[in-house]
């Protein structure tokens, strides 16, 4: 499944052929917020064909929301589709409360959905745009578990998208950095938190992926967007994301909560 987003982005990718399910997540309850594009269209895809049942929360986009639908609904799996905004805690809650309504619980939830917007000066950021980034990438975030962790039991898994930024640094994406940073502290502190509860807490550092979130840099930097890469020399597929979340869901990741995967192509983070 591909999508061509813009002439200057390659096409992205969500899924192949090459990767072969195997009922990893077979009638687990998945919610993904920000699931109908990008990476978290790659990860509803991905989790449906290892058997999931897969719930996708959007902001705006129909026509996004309904391709992804249609390619869950293709790897033979349900779907459910539900229009909300994360950065609202009624629309979070809203959301959770329709997944355990139509499924009974949910076993594993993708916090995913972030935006970002670059500046050349710190000047330039407004009260309101620094808010915003926040309120969407953070607050949306803990809204979204808070509520679904009333309906989460032993062996459910929660994970997070934060970004190689939170670890590198970037000079034009001050407040978007800063919230990935926070979600870095946010997944640590909460995997303690949930130890005695078996609920397992990581998070994914995706590096530079082709996704809608880099058309950004389309009306204030082009060749930044034409230059983007990493050491690999290309940008990643959103396809090359969608197995770390698997692993991160199902129990072959038993041992592990608190921890980052970074998927960069090969930038190094020390981190």
């Amino acid at each position: 499944m591909s999508d061509h987003i813009d002439d200057l982005l390659p096409p992205a990718e969500y899924i192949t052929d090459a990767y072969k399910g195997s009922d990893k997540l077979a009638d687990k309850r998945v919610l993904i917020t920000g699931g109908d594009s990008g990476i978290g269209r790659a990860v509803a895809l991905h989790m449906a064909r290892e058997g999931a049942k897969v719930a996708i929360l959007y902001h705006t986009d129909e026509d996004s929301a309904r391709t992804t639908r249609e390619g869950i609904e293709a790897e033979g799996a349900d779907a459910l589709v539900l229009q909300g905004d994360t950065a609202d805690s009624h629309s979070c809650k809203k959301a959770v409360e329709s997944v355990v309504s139509q499924w009974g619980g949910i076993d594993v939830l993708v916090n995913n959905a972030g935006m970002q917007k670059p500046y050349h000066d710190l000047s330039e950021v407004s009260d309101e745009d620094w808010q915003q980034h926040f309120d969407v990438n953070m607050s949306g975030m803990f809204y979204a578990t808070r509520a679904a962790l009333e309906h989460m039991k032993e062996g459910a898994s929660i994970i997070n998208t934060t970004s190689v930024n939170a670890y590198v640094g970037n000079d034009v994406l001050v407040p978007y950095t800063a919230t990935k940073g926070a979600i870095v502290g946010y997944t640590r502190a909460l995997s303690q938190q949930l130890l005695s509860r078996g609920i397992r807490v990581n998070q994914v550092a995706p590096g530079p992926v082709v996704t809608e979130i880099q058309l950004a840099f389309k009306d204030f930097d082009k060749d930044i967007l034409k230059s983007m890469s990493s050491p690999m020399g290309r940008l990643g597929q959103p396809y090359e994301m969608g197995p770390a979340y698997v692993f991160l869901a199902c129990q072959d990741s038993s041992f592990m909560t608190g921890q980052t995967l970074h998927l960069n192509g090969g930038m190094i983070t020390n981190g």
